[in-house]
């Protein structure tokens, strides 16, 4: 099975990005779209992907895909390496501060 995610809402675009046995559950994935954006990808316990935007809103690295995976009130979320806000990885939202948050893209495995 592989993993893919759309990065443009616009149209039906979706991107191969790796094969589901390539992931390792509670561990992120850098990937590179198209756009010269990157994505983080995960893959929970259960075996859910998310994808969101890698870049960290609070210093401006590439970094979430390193981040660790947690659940607060349970929903999921990465925490960041660098300062350790933590984001939804639902709704990309900052579970500590309510006016930051990243993009969220849409995944599915084919």
């Amino acid at each position: 099975m592989k993993i893919e995610l759309s990065h443009d809402t616009t149209a039906d675009a979706w991107m191969p990005v790796c094969e589901t046995s390539r992931l390792t559950p509670g561990r992120g994935v850098a990937a590179l779209l198209p756009d010269g954006r990157q994505a983080a990808l995960f893959v929970d316990r259960a075996g859910r992907p998310y994808a969101i935007e890698n870049r960290d809103p609070f210093t401006g690295a590439q970094v979430l895909s390193r981040g660790l995976l947690g659940s607060a009130g349970g929903r999921p979320f990465v925490a960041s390496p660098l300062l350790k806000q933590r984001f939804d990885l639902e709704t990309g939202k900052c579970l500590d501060d309510d006016e930051v948050s990243v993009a969220v893209y849409p995944v599915r495995t084919v």
